[in-house]
């Protein structure tokens, strides 16, 4: 067995387990193990009551990880997210207590409910993976991840994310509502407990590193990564942005994609791994300009827009189109 085939299997038992609580969204489940596999966060952008909690829960239990939880509120200050440093009147010193932050999986629900001051105290935690208390630097557990829910459509009270944090993220995803055969298996499963009470650990934190160690091994063709820039360039350039993804953007695509290869048992990258992951890894760092969103453009369709535009490595035009034309026939990659 390969490594990149243990890879694939652990992202299954992973997957396969969290399934048992969490009905009809497989595709959005392993973006969450995408995220988890790049050490990477996840922005969970979806209305109350779809699982979004509950996600976060049973990832943490399927690896057996640290699990705290934070709820974010106007008044919610940032020492209360990192901690603090308490006088310890018999040694006569100043301990650090650490704040809920410092966890392995670290759910910040309705994280657009704080304030901006609060929000940031997050920044440092999710980029560096550590936090600063009084000009003291404490380490985060390895792995950390931060899993952050936020409500679209409830506007009074929040305070939308700036773009320096939505760049932290590497994914985002919406669970959206069961379907119909979904919820009725959802209120089976739940006829006498809530089957995350049952949930439990199908692999190890060790296994998780190691697996994240082994992403960076997944190859990447030069064409590939022209291909990953050419998109986020495009981004760019379009008419109805007003500030396109930046190169936190091409990495978060790049890092990624070798995830999503991985998970598929393959150890390089093919352009539909570049496709799969682009929406949720670009399409909040978009900023849609003012005219275009009176008109109801979204950033997501703008990156399908941006994929449909820029050419596919391996790919020529069908019928003598040009070369941005959006109707192409991919030849095996690497043909002409």
């Amino acid at each position: 067995m390969t490594t990149v085939q243990m890879v694939q299997m652990f992202a299954e038992r992973i997957a396969e387990n969290v399934e048992r609580v969490i009905v009809g969204k497989s595709r959005e489940v392993r973006m969450v193990l995408v995220a988890l596999l790049c050490r990477g966060h996840v922005l969970i952008e979806d209305v109350p009551g779809v699982g979004k909690t509950v996600l976060a829960k049973a990832i943490a239990r399927s690896i057996g990880s640290t699990f705290k939880r934070i709820q974010f509120t106007p008044d919610l200050l940032p020492s209360d997210i990192t901690g603090v440093n308490v006088f310890n009147q018999q040694t006569g010193r100043f301990e650090y207590r650490p704040g809920p932050v410092v966890a392995h999986i670290v759910l910040a629900d309705e994280i657009n409910r704080a304030t901006p001051k609060t929000q940031s105290a997050l920044l440092e935690a999710m980029e560096e993976g550590q936090v600063t208390v009084d000009g003291a630097t404490h380490p985060l557990p390895d792995p950390f991840v931060v899993l952050a829910t936020e409500n679209p459509i409830e506007y009074e009270g929040t305070f939308p994310l700036p773009e320096a944090q939505l760049d932290r993220f590497l994914i985002r995803i919406s669970l959206g509502y069961p379907s119909r055969r979904g919820e009725i298996e959802m209120l089976s499963r739940q006829h006498y407990e809530h089957p995350l009470e049952r949930l439990g650990q199908v692999a190890t934190l060790d296994e998780l590193r190691a697996a994240q160690e082994q992403i960076r091994h997944v190859y990447v063709d030069d064409l590939l990564k022209e291909y990953i820039v050419s998109l986020v360039e495009a981004t760019r350039r379009h008419e109805d942005v007003y500030l396109g993804a930046g190169p936190r953007g091409s990495l978060a695509l790049y890092n990624a994609s070798r995830a999503w290869a991985a998970m598929q048992g393959r150890d390089y990258v093919i352009p539909d791994d570049v496709k799969e992951l682009a929406e949720p890894t670009l399409a909040h760092r978009i900023i849609v300009n003012p005219a275009a969103r009176m008109r109801n453009v979204d950033a997501r369709a703008i990156v399908r827009e941006v994929l449909g535009v820029v050419p596919v490595p391996g790919a020529r035009p069908l019928g003598g189109a040009s070369a941005e034309s959006t109707t192409r026939r991919r030849l095996p990659f690497g043909g002409s």
